[in-house]
């Protein structure tokens, strides 16, 4: 149960303006309120959507009344709420147990949520935290900021306008450019006021100002310097999860997270705005009221295969493999556009090339497909090797895409092809490989990894390196590339194919350039020094990333294009920045954009 508003309000007051955390939580509030007002934030726990009615057949909330009638009226486009985005329920009074008041509710308890409860307990502001699961969401621990001080101490700087033009290449001109520049103005207020509670906790930031040398596949890609994260004194990462520390902080100042708490239904008139939230409880629901705004930091639909099916069905043909959080289901979304609410036209997610599965897997993320039991979905998520740009081939044997790419071209490419898996293939000298190829972002890891096998006389145990992989059968190893091909499942036309496609790439690593597919010289291999090794892949789907859209002040936007009163969204049920795919190259662009737009937020809706 929820602490009384007015009790709760007081007590956290009376801990901020003494105590040991006062002073941390004042500078950070002049450094704040010196910034605009309004950011966003990643939304870690999706909230779970109602059944849908049958088709045609319109919600009975009084959102969905208000937009039948009036939205109509306002919107040069008649608003139809999509199959895939349910109905409102029907809730009588009675099955009402719970009833709370407050000026701003938080939906979501996931890296946005958390930020936007951290900066809000900073702040005094009156708030109720809501999430569906038992604890706070994981923490997605690399975020992007800009003009940040360990980046002036290196002496680097981003360029603005190059990065501002990577944006909306990447997105194809789908984001909102208002949006983004409110997270470039904000982002360095918002590494101020996480890094004021990270440090104290013993966690040192690290700012990453890796380049890529020459780009990738012929194109520069713009790698700027504004990743960072956190680890302790040795390295490692010997300290709370920034969403613990986080909640640690609000209840240090009187507030709590509410866990087991389901969105069903937004209340309110969309004209007129919302007033508050109805939630599932495990018996009964609770009702939530808000005198300025909900915020919905839900995360996206990545657990939801209905709703990828319709909204992204190039995901569900390439996915194999799951990162997501299973509370992902698209439910903050879903409730936002029975409302009356718009999402983004065009589908985005952040889907990773390192989906690995036995030989013979084949791709797809559908109801059918899991109740079929396919595909296999691994407990271990991601095989990070898979992202190297080995040689990779579909399941007819041929070369098809130029393999030094951003995470998800594979899958792209691969999702139109038989099977919606493909093979990479590498032989001994993998760990030298690796350090010549120099990727970036996480991918990184995979070159850092292996130096723990390295041996004395320079050469890589991989055996031991693959160890988990060989042993539970979805890594295949061969001392001939005859013998690989079998292990893997090509046979007849499809064997000859695989082979000749080893004997081209040794030809094109030889000459020292790739006359098929044009990927960087240094970033070819030679498959000819046994053992060698197959892996089957698809994608590894991590969270999509369009949403409900959203103004710069993160303002969930009507059909009309205007602003619904008091209803703002952040991080990946919010719209607007992304579309088509995840640009990877931009290091913790993702986290940082979410965290800015979940303090944002705060600002607007209590200004």
């Amino acid at each position: 149960m929820l602490a009384s508003p007015t009790a709760r309000v007081h007590g956290k007051r009376g801990r901020h303006q003494g105590g040991s955390m006062a002073s941390k939580g004042d500078v950070s509030r002049r450094g704040f309120l010196a910034g605009a007002a309004g950011l966003g934030a990643f939304a870690v726990a999706g909230m779970a959507g109602c059944s849908p009615k049958a088709a045609g057949e319109k919600s009975s909330g009084k959102g969905a009344a208000a937009k039948g009638a009036s939205m109509r009226a306002t919107s040069l486009d008649p608003y139809e709420v999509p199959a895939w985005a349910g109905a409102d329920p029907e809730v009588a009074d009675a099955d009402i147990v719970d009833t709370r008041e407050c000026d701003l509710l938080i939906v979501g308890a996931g890296n946005g949520g958390m930020a936007a409860a951290a900066y809000a307990a900073s702040q005094g502001v009156d708030i109720i935290v809501c999430e569906k699961g038992t604890v706070v969401g994981g923490t997605r621990h690399w975020f992007a900021a800009l003009g940040t001080r360990p980046f002036v101490e290196k002496g680097l700087t981003v360029d603005r306008q190059r990065l501002m033009g990577e944006i909306v290449r990447y997105s194809s001109g789908c984001c909102n450019q208002d949006l983004i520049r409110m997270w470039m103005d904000e982002s360095n207020e918002m590494f101020e006021f996480v890094d004021s509670i990270m440090t104290p906790a013993g966690a040192h930031v690290v700012a990453d100002d890796h380049e890529m040398p020459g780009g990738m596949g012929g194109t520069s890609f713009y790698t700027p310097p504004f990743e960072h994260h956190y680890v302790d004194e040795k390295g490692g990462r010997d300290f709370e999860e920034r969403n613990v520390l986080f909640e640690k902080y609000i209840k240090e100042r009187g507030y709590e997270v509410s866990f087991g708490h389901d969105l069903v239904k937004l209340e309110g008139d969309v004209e007129a705005g919302v007033t508050g939230a109805l939630f599932k409880l495990e018996k009964g629901y609770a009702r939530v009221k808000a005198r300025k705004g909900v915020l919905l930091t839900t995360g996206g639909y990545s657990a939801n295969p209905e709703m990828l099916t319709a909204l992204s069905p190039i995901t569900v043909k390439s996915v194999t493999a799951l990162g997501y959080n299973q509370n992902n289901m698209g439910g903050g979304i879903q409730a936002a556009v029975r409302f009356g609410a718009v999402k983004d036209l065009t589908s985005a997610t952040m889907i990773f090339d390192r989906g690995l599965v036995a030989p013979g897997t084949a791709a797809g993320y559908t109801k059918e497909s899991i109740e079929a039991g396919m595909p296999q979905f691994p407990g271990n998520g991601q095989f990070n090797p898979g992202t190297q740009p080995f040689l990779k081939v579909d399941m007819t044997g041929r070369r098809f895409c130029m393999e030094s790419a951003q995470y998800d071209y594979p899958a792209h490419a691969v999702a139109q092809r038989p099977g919606g898996v493909y093979v990479s293939v590498w032989d001994a000298n993998f760990g030298e490989d690796v350090q010549r190829f120099h990727t970036l972002g996480c991918s990184a890891g995979t070159r850092m990894r292996v130096q723990s096998v390295k041996r004395d006389d320079g050469t890589y145990d991989l055996d031991t390196f693959f160890k988990k992989e060989l042993e539970d059968g979805r890594l295949q190893k061969a001392d001939t590339l005859d013998e690989l091909a079998d292990k893997l499942g090509f046979a007849g036309e499809h064997k000859k194919n695989f082979l000749a496609s080893c004997e081209r790439y040794n030809e094109l690593y030889d000459k020292g350039e790739d006359e098929d597919f044009f990927k960087e010289g240094y970033r070819l291999s030679e498959l000819r020094t046994p053992p060698f090794y197959g892996a089957t892949l698809g994608g590894t789907l991590l969270t999509t990333l369009d949403g409900v859209r959203i103004n710069g002040d993160c303002q969930a936007l009507a059909p009309s294009g205007n602003p619904i009163p008091r209803l703002y969204c952040a991080g990946d049920c919010s719209g607007s920045v992304f579309a088509g795919n995840y640009p990877d190259q931009l290091h913790g662009f993702a986290c940082g954009r979410t965290m800015t737009e979940a303090i944002h937020a705060v600002r607007h809706a209590t200004a």
